[in-house]
């Protein structure tokens, strides 16, 4: 049975990259945490899981668990991962985000672990400002990082890259573009209009939406469909290749928060709040998956209005 250590396991994609490969009845899982709250996130998968507290960024500590558990695979998601907080927390966004994974590659580096696969998981937020000339987005678009988040993850996209040629380490990089979905966190635009519509259906809130830029349009995929992405990565995708991981769709945010205002009974006025806007916006983003679609024959398979209902509906359950 393949071994396969999930870095940031509790995160929101770490748990369903998990959930997924736990279905598949053919890999044993190892993840780690940071905190002892977070596990409140796997209560329905945690006894299926090897779990190990882990400060990443401690380079010992991570040679000790690579060492000690000997994966084949190692899926790297353990980040601060928004890319609007990043501009209030550069300097934890940019450690974080690159000294564990130079902790981890490191590590591989010195014991010449040749043979462990490495994910690594990159984010379209690397190409950044994004002209109409560009779209859709393929692996060569220039890049153009435009938040600290996107800076960081433009380290590792990389550094690790730099490992593959440097150390002939078994590295494939994905650029994920926006993906959504029941569990995630408030600070994402899809889960902050759900969360405040449930809170007006609860009586918790005013009949009143705040809302930020709606004119954006972006490329978003349900985090189910992206992690079957990432294990398709694993097991097809070439070492030192980048992958973009997409829809190959753009959305309206102004027509992804009336879609999800349809679903609810309430009548719910909209005010715009300029505190939620970003200081760099693009106006359009939208993914050229063809690369990886080639090599897979990957494509999301849930509809997007699924999708949102799955998420309004994780919110009712949650406020």
């Amino acid at each position: 049975m393949k071994k396969i250590l999930i870095t940031g396991v509790t995160g929101f994609v770490g748990k369903h990259l998990a959930t997924h490969l736990l279905s598949e009845k053919s890999y044993e899982i190892i993840g780690t945490y940071r905190s002892d709250s977070s596990l409140e996130a796997l209560v329905d998968i945690k006894d299926e899981i090897q779990l190990k507290k882990v400060d990443l960024n401690d380079r010992d500590a991570v040679a000790s668990l690579v060492l000690d558990s000997k994966p084949d695979v190692i899926f790297h998601l353990a980040a601060q991962a928004s890319p609007a907080k990043s501009f209030s927390i550069p300097v934890e966004t940019l450690t974080n985000n690159i000294v564990s994974e130079f902790s981890l590659l490191d590590t591989l580096r010195e014991h010449e672990l040749k043979e462990i696969r490495v994910i690594v998981i990159s984010s379209a937020e690397i190409y950044g400002i994004i002209t109409p000339h560009d779209l859709p987005v393929d692996e060569d678009t220039p890049l153009r990082p435009a938040t600290p988040y996107a800076v960081s993850k433009l380290a590792q996209d990389f550094l690790s890259y730099q490992h593959f040629l440097a150390y002939k380490l078994d590295i494939v990089r994905l650029r994920p573009y926006n993906h959504i979905g029941p569990g995630q966190k408030e600070g994402y635009v899809v889960t902050d209009f759900a969360k405040q519509i449930a809170e007006i259906e609860r009586g918790k809130k005013d009949d009143e939406i705040s809302v930020g830029n709606l004119e954006a349009k972006r490329d978003f995929t349900d985090v189910r469909d992206m992690v079957k992405a990432y294990a398709l990565a694993m097991e097809k995708g070439k070492a030192g290749e980048v992958y973009n991981i997409g829809c190959g769709k753009s959305q309206k945010i102004e027509d992804i928060l009336h879609k999800l205002l349809s679903f609810s009974s309430k009548k719910i006025t909209v005010t715009v709040d300029q505190s939620r806007f970003r200081p760099i916006d693009v106006p359009e983003i939208r993914c050229d998956v063809s690369k990886f679609h080639e090599l897979t024959g990957w494509e999301p398979t849930i509809p997007f209005e699924k999708t949102l209902e799955d998420i309004l509906d994780f919110w009712r359950k949650t406020v």
